[in-house]
């Protein structure tokens, strides 16, 4: 009895380290963010300007550029693995995610459809993008449990979802070409020229949404144990199910609406963490919020400086790191029990 509190007890702290040490990358990431770049700038310069907001050249830069595209990426990555992180135990699939699904083309789709229909209406678009997601993983859930479809399978229809989805983006800007004017950038994914005006409503669907993904984590872990054990033990498991593919699809089109189609963000992440922490979808989902932004803000400085005088997109950079780790889940996981039923 005693070894197994002495275990879960350790267990317990090396979780809460882990936290610990999430919190201090995003710290570290925003810090670095801010303060790299063509013009470095001082970290007391950022704290001056964050408490006095004078009108010095370093303030102008903090402000106009760097601070939106920070906070840009922080709520990019933080958004995208929690919805990773709820679409990998909704459909118990080890290999979803929104990108791999078609779920961040969806929301794609949906907000340069809302750009090309309602061209002064920013504040649409993070809401025409969460029904993009929505529809689209109703679709994938649809194909996971219709005829028992293969994890496999429901990965390759995602695959094929998200295929048609982006040739639809093409056709709007092809039809419309000012629907969206970056298109090139969106398509990728990139979070440069952003501002503080683009992230709104945005922001808002994503703390809710993450607060949401907290709230339900007791039942998610409940999910985890099978459909059977969850109604026995009282729960409504369709409606708890949708709320979480609600929420997830929340949190991936709000993403998407300002970040453009990002992918491997809502893979790498929760495998990382899940790696360190075990005992339960709340540490799962927090360390992964924590965790997803710094990597993306981090991605981002990278982008940034890793060719400088040359920017490249910050999509480009998170490829670079997800399709090797992709690739590894895939080899990783392939033969035995990995051909069962979503």
């Amino acid at each position: 009895m005693k070894y197994s509190q002495t275990i879960s007890t350790e267990k317990n702290k090396k979780e809460l380290i882990f936290i610990t040490i999430c919190i201090v990358a995003l710290i570290m990431s925003i810090l670095l963010g801010v303060c790299l770049g063509a013009t470095r700038i001082p970290v007391s310069d950022f704290f001056k300007a964050l408490i006095d907001n004078d009108d010095s050249t370093n303030s102008r830069i903090i402000y106009a550029v760097r601070l939106p595209r920070v906070v840009a990426s922080v709520l990019a990555g933080a958004a995208l693995a929690v919805s990773g992180v709820e679409i990998q135990s909704i459909l118990e699939n080890p290999l979803a995610a929104p990108s791999i699904i078609g779920i961040n083309s969806g929301a794609g789709f949906f907000a340069v459809l809302a750009m090309a229909l309602f061209p002064n209406k920013f504040s649409l678009i993070p809401t025409a993008a969460f029904i993009g997601a929505m529809l689209t993983v109703g679709a994938v859930y649809i194909i996971a449990r219709k005829n028992g479809a293969s994890k496999i399978t429901l990965v390759l229809a995602g695959i094929a979802v998200g295929n048609l989805l982006n040739a639809g983006i093409n056709t709007i800007t092809t039809f419309f070409p000012d629907a969206l004017t970056a298109s090139n950038s969106f398509k990728v994914g990139s979070v440069a020229g952003i501002t503080f005006g683009k992230l709104t409503p945005a922001w808002i669907y994503i703390l809710v949404g993450i607060a949401l993904a907290i709230i339900f984590s007791n039942e998610l872990d409940i999910l985890a144990l099978g459909d059977k054990t969850a109604k026995s033990l009282g729960m409504n498991v369709k409606l708890i199910r949708f709320i979480m593919l609600i929420t997830a699809a929340m949190l991936a089109g709000a993403a998407v609406s300002f970040s453009g189609l990002l992918s491997f963000v809502g893979l790498i992440v929760p495998h990382i963490v899940r790696f360190f922490v075990k005992s339960g979808s709340r540490r799962l989902i927090t360390a992964s919020a924590f965790l997803g932004g710094a990597f993306v803000t981090f991605c981002d400085l990278l982008s940034r400086v890793l060719f400088a005088p040359y920017e490249i997109q910050l999509g480009i950079v998170i490829s670079y790191i997800g399709v090797p780790f992709f690739i590894y889940l895939i080899m990783k996981k392939k033969g035995g029990k990995h051909g069962d039923k979503a």
